[in-house]
């Protein structure tokens, strides 16, 4: 791909910059050099460890706008907006319902 040179040639992802296609291959070799100084689990990516320290410290820097409830990550407050949306991404196979998040 033009836009995203780099591809792992484990899994053919392909990425924009060379050092998010290194950081990505640490999930297929294990590599796991971060580590929390609270409970000394391991992570792959500096990021994912950031997050992680947050449920120690309480920390939730992210804030609904509508409901004024705060999150520990992006992406936790990206999922609780789709609520307010009503926007309905699972589907049970069971019985047809949709939901807003995979637990139903």
């Amino acid at each position: 791909s033009r836009l995203k040179p780099f591809n792992c040639e484990e899994c053919d992802l392909h990425f924009g910059q060379k050092s998010d296609l290194l950081t990505h291959q640490k999930i297929h070799t294990g590599e796991k050099p971060y580590q929390c100084l609270e409970c000394k689990k391991f992570f792959c990516r500096k990021g994912t460890l950031r997050i992680h320290v947050r449920i120690h410290t309480g920390e939730k820097p992210y804030k609904c706008w509508e409901c004024g409830k705060s999150f520990s990550s992006k992406s936790a407050l990206w999922s609780h907006g789709k609520t307010h949306a009503g926007i309905k991404s699972y589907k049970c196979f069971e019985c047809g319902k949709c939901f807003t998040t995979s637990s139903g």
